[in-house]
């Protein structure tokens, strides 16, 4: 099993301090990777299915990322997730390729359509069309990503005879993950990502999540260069040997684990008590 850990960017590990702090503990403890969240506004006054109050600090993925990367060296770093068709498709290429480069490969692009119209409407962006946007950003940014020529026409993006480098470290660019529940996110999962995220989801709804995935394995076809689909997953509730004992039996890869604590210090020890109990001592 594979550890995460949840909202390096967020809430109470929000300051440069903190975040740097809690991210080199999990890189010391064995913490595979850390993901942020984001929503670049959220409703006021919050009202489902908001996840968070609206006065909660969220700093930007990328640039929370590029300052752990500077003072990290091995763990790896994904956005969880980012909101993909709120963005410009050529800019956010751009940013991934410059993170990945950096962070010498180690971003997990981890990507959503969303799901809080409210923030679709502050941004301008057309909150029915957010499924069919992500596809094509999908295409176009991994066309800039590995084409000698980039050329691309669809309905949201055209782009014709430019360059844009540097390209990311990683070859075909950074891995991508695909978060949701829908049966769009599914199939995106299954034609274009390399794993799947499941968020705030116990074993029942896990197990029902992946048979989701299996419908969508046999409608749709994986291309093969994509590999295995990777299941990433974060619990609703604070992990215990027998939760993950069920975890892995479900065909779980990866948890990544919402942060408790409310201060640096039980920020601290909730990284140094979850290593001690589920991480391999042999690989810290």
């Amino acid at each position: 099993m594979k550890y995460g850990l949840f909202g390096i960017n967020q809430g109470f590990c929000s300051t440069p301090q903190t975040i740097k702090s809690v991210s080199m503990a999990a890189e010391s403890a064995g913490f595979e990777s850390l993901w942020t969240a984001e929503h670049v506004v959220l409703p006021d006054p919050q009202a489902p299915p908001s996840p968070a109050p609206p006065l909660t600090p969220m700093l930007h993925p990328s640039t929370a990322l590029s300052f752990i990367a500077g003072f990290t060296s091995t763990i790896r770093l994904g956005t969880g997730i980012t909101l993909l068709a709120q963005r410009n498709a050529l800019v956010l290429a751009k940013e991934m390729a410059s993170l990945d480069l950096l962070s010498g490969g180690r971003l997990i692009l981890g990507i959503g359509a969303g799901y809080l119209k409210a923030e679709f409407d502050a941004l301008g962006v057309s909150f029915t069309k957010r499924g069919a946007r992500s596809d094509e950003y999908i295409d176009a940014m991994r066309e800039l990503w590995t084409s000698d020529h980039p050329e691309f026409s669809g309905q949201f993006v055209k782009f014709s005879a430019i360059q844009s480098r540097p390209r990311p470290v990683q070859s075909g660019g950074p891995e991508i993950v695909v978060g949701g529940t829908s049966d769009a996110a599914f199939r995106r999962a299954v034609t274009k990502a390399s794993g799947w995220y499941g968020f705030a989801l116990d074993h029942d709804n896990t197990a029902a999540a992946l048979e989701g995935l299996k419908r969508a394995a046999t409608r749709n076809k994986r291309p093969s260069e994509l590999g295995e689909l990777e299941i990433s997953i974060t619990p609703p509730a604070l992990l215990t040997t027998e939760s993950l004992i069920k975890y892995e039996g479900l065909g779980v890869s990866r948890l990544i684990l919402l942060q408790r604590g409310r201060t640096e210090a039980e920020l601290l020890s909730f990284v140094e008590q979850t290593a001690s109990t589920f991480i391999d001592p042999a690989h810290r």
